[in-house]
């Protein structure tokens, strides 16, 4: 039997747009004692005891100093007025660890399904993420370093490769879904509208989906066509979260440092959400973000899991 929606969980993931703004309560953390009991204070790629590390494993760059200070998401499970520990928060990102937090890592991928309509994707109860974002963002990247698996999504130095929905099953319980990316202006108006209806059709009829992760290009200033999405996606009532792509790179001649674009792109989005969306900085080449983001898809996932319907 399919899950229905969890309401109370796209309501906590997908903020309200411009037009139905609302005051926001103050935002805090969460306390580590809270969080040592839930066996959340470490990385998202290990269990809940420290793991050692791995013979001639790359080690992940730090988050860059600087990156501008926004209000904390909260998960399920943590109240609004809690006290939070700066630790009990994701490094590079606004996101803090609750007590649905668990074991985060990815053990096995396999690919399961090309579909070229919605309708078509598998039809089990187990629950999704959907990997979204502009063509050339880095979603099939993204996808590698999560999975670990160099070939698990195709990357190609040709934007806008992805042509249907592809779903990835990881560790027999969850899926990762790789959405065709979207605004590349090499498609033809027929090819670009066909893409809209029918991954549109996948977000407001999949009762699995549990968020979207929308890839954010960070070393680019903000662009319109994500920031359209975004409003899309949030008048829907879809969860998401930004995960901002390519934070280790810095482009010339198309203005400012992935922490500077990330910074005018939070500025611009408060200025749309009344509720602070969760967002995540990442690189696919240095790793940054992939243990982070992998638990706080673990916390949306074991809420979701455990909801009663």
């Amino acid at each position: 039997m399919l899950l229905r929606p969890r309401l109370s969980l796209l309501q906590a993931l997908a903020p309200l747009p411009l037009a139905r703004r609302a005051c926001v309560p103050a935002r805090r953390t969460l306390s580590a004692s809270t969080a040592a009991a839930a066996g959340t204070t470490s990385s998202g790629d290990a269990a809940p005891a420290p793991a050692l590390p791995r013979k001639n494993a790359r080690k992940a760059t730090p988050p860059p100093e600087g990156i501008v200070k926004t209000a904390l998401f909260l998960p399920p499970g943590v109240e609004q007025d809690a006290e939070v520990a700066a630790e009990m928060v994701i490094p590079g990102s606004n996101i803090v660890v609750g007590p649905y937090a668990g074991d985060a890592r990815v053990k096995e991928a396999e690919f399961v399904k090309s579909s070229a309509r919605a309708r078509d994707c598998p039809k089990d109860d187990r629950p999704e993420f959907a990997v979204l974002g502009r063509s050339n963002v880095g979603k099939s990247s993204l996808i590698n370093a999560l999975t670990r698996r160099k070939e698990a999504a195709l990357t190609s130095k040709k934007p806008g490769k992805t042509q249907t929905i592809n779903h990835f099953l990881i560790n027999k319980s969850w899926y990762l879904v790789d959405l065709p990316g979207y605004g590349f202006a090499a498609a033809s108006q027929s090819a670009r509208m066909d893409w809209s209806s029918f991954t549109k059709g996948y977000f407001l009829n999949r009762d699995t989906l549990v968020g979207v992760l929308l890839l954010i290009d960070a070393s680019i200033p903000p662009q319109k066509i994500d920031l359209d999405c975004a409003n899309w996606l949030g008048r829907n009532n879809i969860g998401l979260t930004f995960v901002f792509t390519k934070c280790d790179k810095v482009k010339k001649g198309k203005g400012g440092r992935p922490d500077e674009n990330i910074k005018a792109f939070q500025e611009t989005i408060s200025g749309l959400y009344p509720e602070p969306p969760p967002w995540i900085m990442t690189s696919s080449v240095t790793g940054l973000g992939r243990d982070g983001l992998l638990l706080h898809m673990s916390q949306l996932r074991n809420y979701w899991d455990n909801e009663p319907v």
